[in-house]
């Protein structure tokens, strides 16, 4: 555990905003990542999260987003309606055939407690970076706190493409995590952090969208959102955010024998994102007829989106949306 009063984060992936003077201190460093090379290389069945039996995230929760550095209103329109689909009661359009994003998402339900109903809360942008390009996890977690308004809410950190994050490419594309706030610093919140890897690092943290740096070198696929590094920006939010509520705090669903150095929801499922995956092959999906995209769910305005595979805990399997 790194400074005073701050918690140990947890497992998985992801994180945000302003003031210097709110900097102040270290952050904890968070317990888990989601690995570039995780991206593209499937998991041998059979997989076992535990239920360590701590607290999950369950019930009604905000999900504020906050984009540090220049994002396109365009690139943050993708990840906001992606936030508002998540729990969505309607089918994203007439007739809904298509897998939508929300019944992607109703796979965390099935876990301990019931699950997360997500809402869109506050986008904040700090396009001026008031930090600075570069940052360490420690400024990610600064910039969450600052964000404030954190009961009952996900504080969500996306970097710009040009924005340098320590770990980020090399061992992580995303980090979820935890820290301790309120007047007297015994409330605790979740916050998560994701970075555009369009500039620095798609063959990394962007694949199926770009050739991957390791493994088989087979065509990318082409994004749904017309967008490399949003598109593969939003499948590590996906798996952060499903690793936030099935593990917040580090002794919830994950593989291992310590916090932080297991799998979770998604990331045990890395590299699947349709039936018949196998390393380098991300599996069946969906393929638009217009662009050629290739997509697994149907968000609000029929916007689409691939997402990885969450973990099934009354199977143990895999689940795919398509």
């Amino acid at each position: 555990m790194d400074g005073g009063r701050k918690e140990t984060p947890v497992m998985a992936l992801l994180s945000f905003v302003l003031l210097a003077a709110l900097l102040l201190g270290e952050a904890p460093a968070p317990c888990g990542a989601l690995n570039p090379r995780m991206l593209f290389l499937v998991k041998p069945d059979p997989i076992v999260l535990r239920d360590h039996g701590g607290a999950l995230l369950t019930g009604n929760l905000t999900v504020n987003l906050l984009f540090y550095g220049r994002f396109a209103p365009a690139q943050r329109a993708i990840v906001a309606d992606f936030v508002r689909s998540v729990s969505a009661a309607s089918p994203p359009h007439p007739g809904g055939a298509e897998p939508s994003v929300a019944s992607w998402w109703r796979t965390t339900s099935l876990y301990r407690g019931g699950g997360a109903r997500l809402r869109l809360g506050r986008q904040i942008l700090d396009e001026r970076m008031s930090l600075g390009r570069s940052l360490s996890l420690d400024n990610v977690t600064a910039l969450a706190r600052a964000a404030g308004h954190h009961r009952g809410a996900i504080t969500v950190v996306l970097t710009a493409a040009d924005v340098l994050v320590a770990p980020f490419c090399m061992s992580r594309c995303g980090v979820h995590g935890h820290d301790a706030g309120g007047a007297h610093g015994r409330a605790r919140y979740t916050y998560l952090w994701a970075g555009n890897p369009a500039q620095q690092c798609p063959g990394q943290c962007a694949w199926p969208f770009h050739q991957p740096v390791h493994g088989p070198q087979a065509p990318p696929l082409v994004p749904p959102n017309g967008d490399v590094g949003v598109d593969g920006m939003v499948i590590s939010l996906a798996a952060l955010l499903a690793g936030t509520v099935t593990n917040p705090y580090g002794d919830g669903y994950y593989q291992g024998e310590a916090a932080g150095a297991g799998l979770e929801a998604a990331t045990a499922c890395a590299g699947v994102f349709g039936s018949g995956a196998y390393p380098g092959y991300p599996g069946k999906l969906l393929v638009d007829p217009v662009t050629g995209a290739s997509y697994n769910a149907v968000g609000l305005a029929g916007r689409k989106y691939l997402l990885p595979a969450l973990w099934d805990p009354t199977t143990s399997q895999c689940k795919t949306p398509v």
